[in-house]
């Protein structure tokens, strides 16, 4: 893996636990779990497109991110429902106004989860 795309890598882990952890934890913070997870499935995203050596976009928009990588992970189509529903969840639920609810928080925990094990798994890293 190049040094850049294991830097994305990381930075994209490191948000999963922060979501993970968050989720476990004694206080509802749903609008923290759905931000991290969102910030998972990017940075994963932009791992995948450093790695291979596809340029990089300057957005948070997943759909842009997902057909940029089309060329390279055709299979990864079928992530674009997952990845409209996390749309809100990059910037409109850290402002007040808009709120994530337990259940858009699970289920945000739930897509993260399976597009972290498809990327992964694409990418050699089980």
């Amino acid at each position: 893996m190049t040094p850049i795309a294991a830097e994305w890598l990381q930075e994209a882990e490191e948000d999963y636990g922060v979501a993970q952890w968050i989720a476990t934890g004694p206080t509802a913070a749903f609008n923290a779990i759905c931000f991290h997870c969102h910030q998972c499935v990017e940075k994963s995203l932009k791992c995948r497109l450093q790695e291979a050596a596809v340029p990089l976009a300057k957005t948070h928009d997943l759909e842009v991110l997902l057909d940029a990588v089309l060329p390279v992970e055709l299979g990864w189509a079928s992530l674009r429902p997952q990845l409209k529903f996390l749309r809100p969840f990059s910037t409109e639920t850290r402002y007040p106004g808009v709120s994530a609810s337990a259940d858009d928080a699970r289920e945000v925990l739930q897509i993260c989860t399976a597009v972290r094990r498809t990327m992964r798994g694409s990418m050699g890293l089980v």
